[in-house]
């Protein structure tokens, strides 16, 4: 737990991979393929380096066990008598044969921290090893024990071997001080061996890595392949190219597909149900009105005439209200999609043959990919009072234009070349509830249906001044996807 600015303590799993990996707004894929990349990656260099380092560990091993050896030979060959210090032959050609390889030597402490060299072997052919400065120091404090170093080889550079030595502070019976036994092999071969083992060792390595990596990315992909199939399925039902989920799916799968078909079953029921509701609504309130106005139509008096009238605007709200319930009701529904260009082809032809008098001309136009997302009775009703509008107060041009405007929603543009709306009465013309014509009286302009429709669609109206000289109405709808 940490405490965060507040004073409060964050929870620790905010820290942790789960969380790291399902973070919003990044890749799913590519977080797990670069974890198990960096995981290989850093167990194969791990592997790599405990390879190498043990195989040159054992290698090292192998030459002091040699050297201790020698050093054995050595001490067990050397006599120390009144006269000095006679080492024997000892029984290791190599040794006898100059600059072989491996060599030993047998000093003695002169007392101030440093050796003097008694005896050495024939393969030193007359050189001396270049020891350290504190090798003394470090014999005596060893206590008889054997001390393993590397070494540049020989004090004359020309004769520079790497070599690894053996040195030990070993007694001899006959002389009070001890001596300093050294044993030296040249370790270049060892080296060899250990780079090339290394070599061999990341090369392999590497080429597992890139396999492993591979492997990861290949099922990853593989693995959540299905996952993208049902994404893709899922949005061809939101772009109204389908009802259902179809595909049959993995076991780890199939249940949340088979709960997405019930999250629209339900859905599709739930605005079903509705639909009906408004229905049964629509014809409960309307037969009694229609009996009333029958009633108060065939009778003369203030009385009935209030009748009619006040039942008149109880229709007209009922016919209001009904028609925003059920454009509520199919806004939740997924899978609707209605093409722009065929709507508004549809209106155009019709409204042209209504104003046929005044010579209406309209000019739309639409891509043909362009849908709405919503039911194609709605938007006529939209486009069909929008343009209905426009036609009735234009002299002889109607524009309309539509086309994406990204997020998932579209616009639509109803211009004409009429005498247009003062703007100090568009925002009563947009109040919520105004019905069609009592908004801005005299102008003929009515938008209540529209606006209930638009704003039950999440959607919004504007007005402003066309370029045509008339009215601009700028319709912002949803946009089913291509």
């Amino acid at each position: 737990m940490t405490e965060g600015a507040g004073g409060e303590a964050a929870p620790a799993e905010d820290r942790s991979w789960g969380r790291w990996i399902g973070r919003p707004g990044r890749s799913l894929t590519r977080r797990l393929i670069w974890l198990a990349s960096a995981w290989i990656v850093l167990a194969l260099v791990l592997t790599g380096w405990a390879l190498t380092s043990q195989y040159q560990e054992s290698a090292l091993r192998r030459l002091g066990n040699v050297l201790a050896e020698t050093i054995d030979e050595v001490v067990i060959a050397t006599n120390a008598g009144p006269n000095g210090v006679v080492v024997a032959e000892i029984p290791d050609a190599q040794t006898n044969r100059a600059l072989s390889g491996k060599y030993w030597a047998v000093a003695e402490l002169d007392g101030e921290g440093g050796m003097r060299f008694i005896a050495g072997s024939p393969s030193l052919a007359g050189e001396r090893l270049a020891i350290p400065r504190d090798l003394a120091d470090r014999l005596v404090a060893a206590n008889g024990a054997n001390i393993s170093f590397n070494d540049s080889g020989f004090l004359r550079p020309p004769l520079r071997q790497p070599l690894r030595v053996a040195a030990s502070l070993k007694s001899l019976p006959g002389r009070t001080e001890p001596l300093v036994f050294m044993a030296a092999i040249d370790r270049t071969n060892i080296e060899n061996d250990t780079r090339q083992f290394a070599t061999f060792t990341w090369t392999a390595l590497l080429i597992l890595g890139v396999g492993l990596v591979i492997a990861v990315f290949l099922q990853v992909q593989i693995g959540l392949r299905p996952l993208f199939s049902l994404r893709n399925e899922i949005a061809d039902v939101r772009k109204g190219k389908a009802a259902r989920i179809a595909r049959s799916y993995p076991m780890e799968i199939q249940p949340l597909a088979e709960q997405v078909n019930r999250l629209l079953d339900h859905n599709q029921e739930t605005v079903e149900r509705q639909r009906t509701h408004v229905g049964n609504l629509a014809h409960a309130l309307k037969t009694p009105l229609s009996v009333m106005l029958a009633e108060a139509g065939s009778q003369k008096g203030d009385l009935p005439d209030m009748v009619r009238k006040q039942t008149e605007v109880m229709k007209a709200q009922v016919d209001h209200h009904l028609r925003r319930a059920r454009a509520a009701a199919r806004a939740q529904l997924l899978g609707e999609r209605t093409p722009i260009a065929e709507v508004l082809d549809e209106m155009a032809v019709m409204l042209e043959r209504v104003f046929e008098e005044k010579a209406v001309e309209i000019d739309w136009r639409a891509p043909d990919e362009l849908g709405f997302r919503g039911e194609r009775q709605d938007l006529q009703e939209i486009l069909g009072n929008l343009m209905e509008n426009a036609c009735k107060w234009a002299r002889r041009r109607v524009r309309i234009t539509a086309g994406p405007t990204g997020l998932g929603q579209m616009v639509v543009v109803v211009e004409d070349d009429g005498p247009g709306l003062p703007a100090d009465q568009r925002e009563a013309a947009l109040e919520r509830g105004a019905r069609m014509d009592e908004t801005t009286p005299g102008s003929g302009l009515g938008l209540s249906i529209v606006v209930e429709l638009t704003r039950a669609y999440g959607g919004r109206i504007t007005l402003a001044d066309s370029e045509l000289g008339g009215l601009k109405v700028v319709l912002e709808l949803p946009a089913a996807e291509a």
